[in-house]
């Protein structure tokens, strides 16, 4: 079986703990979007270029995909509920299957936009970085966010790390020329946002896929 096909495993970070058990699923209200983030940079400036969007936290362990998806539709000024987009990506309380379905239903709201790349091996090779790195300017050139699947650890350009057993998170900005990019993490509402090195995005995202 081709490897973007394993269903996305529940995030550690997003995991409800009660008692060292976990708990079933959270049953809270959907956080409130932050407010609109503009877009960033001129056009035609390709040192560094953010697009405009909304955070969104999402609301329980395993709906990482449909919070992503809708941080990168709200670019475009869609508001879709996380609810409408899991029922569409067929998200369960085992999390979304892959990033070939977040590819399938921002297509059906943007028109067509997005494709989906895989890195189909543990370790993402010098091109495979370089391709992440060309897709993430041309998309957010074009005022699209990235949502890549990703999974194990990866260490941010703060030395802080994030671990996950499997999870979603959205890219919405990029300086440097693409070398370093910006995360908005959905299951990070204490930390919404955070810098990242595209080799060390590329790496978490290996054996997974993302949409751009």
């Amino acid at each position: 079986m081709n490897q973007i096909f394993r269903r996305s495993m529940l995030s550690v970070a997003g995991l409800i703990m009660s008692g060292g058990v976990v708990a079933g699923p959270a049953v809270a209200a959907h956080a409130a979007p932050a407010a609109a983030k503009p877009a960033t940079a001129k056009p035609g400036d390709k040192g560094e270029r953010g697009t405009g969007y909304e955070y969104q936290a999402q609301p329980n362990y395993f709906y990482c995909g449909p919070a992503s998806t809708r941080i990168a539709l709200s670019a475009e000024g869609k508001q879709v509920s996380q609810d409408e987009l899991a029922t569409k990506l067929g998200t369960t309380v085992n999390g979304t299957d892959s990033a070939i379905d977040i590819t399938r239903v921002l297509n059906e709201y943007t028109g067509g936009k997005y494709k989906t790349t895989e890195i189909r091996d543990n370790a993402a090779t010098k091109d495979q970085v370089e391709q992440l790195r060309t897709d993430i300017r041309t998309a957010v050139d074009q005022g699209r966010p990235v949502v890549a699947n990703i999974i194990g650890t990866a260490v941010d350009v703060d030395g802080v790390a994030h671990s996950y057993t499997g999870h979603y998170l959205t890219v919405v900005e990029y300086k440097n020329d693409g070398d370093t990019v910006l995360i908005a993490d959905p299951a990070s509402p204490g930390e919404p946002e955070y810098w990242m090195n595209v080799a060390d995005l590329a790496n978490w995202i290996a054996s997974r896929g993302y949409s751009s």
